[in-house]
């Protein structure tokens, strides 16, 4: 037997593939996992295992392959690539990820070097893939978290064990909703167990970041979230994972510096696999880092975003994450800018076409038609707002909801009643629009939102703000912004309103504070936003006094 440890995987450069060089090994971590393998293979076993653990799906995928080559009997590099392939906190498995995933584990059954230990492993992870042509996603991931939870008793000294397990709750939080989220902070007392002993695991600091990736517990993970990068540095995922916990907290300048320094990573290993322009996890990180951007007043990097974006023909893996940014992120540019012409005719540019197949990713279709609809609405033209409204309800009736995936087609609700306020509004329809904005405020707070984005693109419950402000009722107003801040914190528009709310119902005390909090976290930025001139003049204007 072979004990597979090593600090920051060791790796040699000699032992890559050519096209995967590292100028050293790459640094992902500890993790100790004892093999039955011989040495070249649990080596690379665990190279894997330290890109799966940073959910760097294909480079843990080739390098359990990798393991495969080393040693034809390695039944555990098997269940490696079975691994790779379940996505436990993203859009569930394909058709042919599952086959593969079977496949996989059919071979690992059949390889002759394999522990009781291993193949524990291995029957673990055969209840998530077993009967997946019978059975729906949601049944198979309780099943997983089962059979995991049975394995980390079994083995309570495996520190993998018990981490897996954690990973198998949070997902199966996921599919519960609960509002105490009480698998999650189970997961979090397991990762905790874990971290005093192994300080430096990238699955603890990864995964107790997604334990508490949730407003009410959000502050648990900080520490967590400062320092992952540290621990998994070669790893796009980890450097991007904490800002998860920066924006929760409105921690901008972390959130930025976070994705800035994930985006160029993401470039740099997809230069390495030889893939297309860009990568998923360089998108995703772009989209962080817009909104990042938008919140600091730092409208013109936010800018050179999109323009880097526009410059994007192709990005592989052509999934989720890269339709959520490609149409999310020129949404947030006219949206957090209220820039409602520029809203109303917002369109997808040729060169994002195909980062967004017609028809594949509906919600991302709602950014653009939410988009137009409230500009157009805000502009004065009700009638292209009544056709984007349309739009959304149809996109709205065509989501479906498999068991146990993302409840996309409540977001788009929320779009729509959104969008249906503010054209009441446009219309005189006073009552009905502020009864429409308060359903979406309801339902948003009732929802949570997907970990591929940093936040909705008009926050349900600030709308219901900004339309109380436009009616005149600015002490309901400050309410509403109030209860958006507790759920976002630092977010420029609800400061904003905030702000104005309370200096209208003649509270200049309480106002201060976010006139203050807008001037702190705008100060890199151009100034040219009306609320953060009007912010930077009011408190010149208090401190005269």
């Amino acid at each position: 037997m072979v004990l597979a440890s090593a600090l920051m995987l060791l790796a040699s450069p000699a032992d890559e593939p050519a096209g995967h060089t590292h100028a050293h090994p790459p640094q992902l971590g500890t993790v100790r996992f004892e093999t039955s393998c011989n040495a070249r293979a649990a080596e690379a076993f665990q190279r894997g295992l330290g890109w799966l653990h940073s959910f760097e799906y294909e480079e843990a995928a080739r390098t359990f392959t990798e393991a495969k080559t080393h040693d034809p009997a390695c039944a555990i590099a098997r269940w490696g690539v079975a691994m790779s392939l379940y996505h436990p906190l993203w859009a569930p498995p394909s058709p042919a990820e599952l086959e593969a995933g079977r496949q996989a584990l059919a071979e690992a059954r059949t390889a002759k070097s394999a522990g009781t230990r291993e193949r524990d492993y291995i029957a673990a992870l055969e209840a998530f893939y077993r009967d997946s042509d019978r059975l729906d996603h949601q049944t198979r991931v309780l099943a997983y978290e089962a059979a995991m939870g049975l394995l980390a008793t079994r083995y309570p000294d495996d520190a993998e064990a018990a981490v897996f397990h954690a990973l198998a709750l949070i997902a199966a939080g996921l599919m519960d909703r609960d509002p105490e989220f009480a698998k999650e902070r189970r997961a979090g007392e397991i990762l905790n167990r874990v971290l005093a002993a192994a300080p430096d695991h990238p699955g603890v600091a990864h995964y107790l970041i997604h334990s508490f990736d949730y407003p009410p517990l959000a502050d648990l993970a900080l520490p967590a979230a400062r320092r992952y990068a540290g621990i998994a540095p070669d790893s796009p995922h980890a450097l991007h994972m904490p800002s998860h916990i920066f924006v929760r907290l409105g921690l901008w300048d972390e959130a930025i510096a976070s994705n800035l320094a994930s985006a160029a990573s993401a470039k740099t290993l997809a230069r390495r696999q030889g893939l297309p322009d860009a990568s998923s996890e360089q998108l995703h990180a772009m989209d962080y880092l817009a909104y990042g951007y938008l919140q600091t007043g730092q409208d013109a990097k936010a800018e050179a975003v999109l323009a880097d974006l526009l410059a994007i023909r192709r990005a592989d893996p052509p999934v989720f994450q890269v339709a959520y940014a490609a149409t999310a992120i020129p949404a947030r540019l006219v949206l957090e800018r209220k820039r409602w012409k520029e809203a109303a005719s917002l369109q997808v540019a040729e060169s994002l076409r195909d980062l967004t197949p017609p028809g594949q990713f509906r919600w991302g279709e709602a950014h653009l038609r939410l988009a137009r609809a409230v500009g157009a609405a805000r502009s004065g033209d009700a009638a292209a707002a009544r056709r984007e409204a349309a739009e959304l309800a149809a996109i709205e009736r065509a989501l479906t909801v498999p068991a146990g995936t993302y409840d996309w087609r409540t977001q788009v609700a929320i779009a729509r009643q959104v969008a249906e306020a503010w054209l009441a509004r446009s219309e005189r329809r006073d009552a009905e629009a502020i009864a429409l904005m308060r359903a979406a405020a309801d339902l948003d707070d009732a929802t949570e939102k997907h970990p591929v984005t940093p936040g909705a693109l008009l926050p349900a419950r600030e709308q219901l703000g900004e339309l109380l402000l436009e009616l005149g009722r600015p002490a309901e107003a400050l309410e509403a912004f109030r209860a958006a801040l507790r759920r976002a914190p630092n977010r420029l528009a609800g400061l904003a309103g905030a702000a104005r709310a309370s200096a209208l119902t003649g509270r200049a005390d309480e106002a201060r504070p976010y006139y203050a909090q807008i001037v702190a976290q705008t100060g890199a930025g151009e100034g040219s936003r009306a609320e953060i001139a009007e912010a930077r003049a009011a408190i010149a204007r208090l401190s005269a006094r």
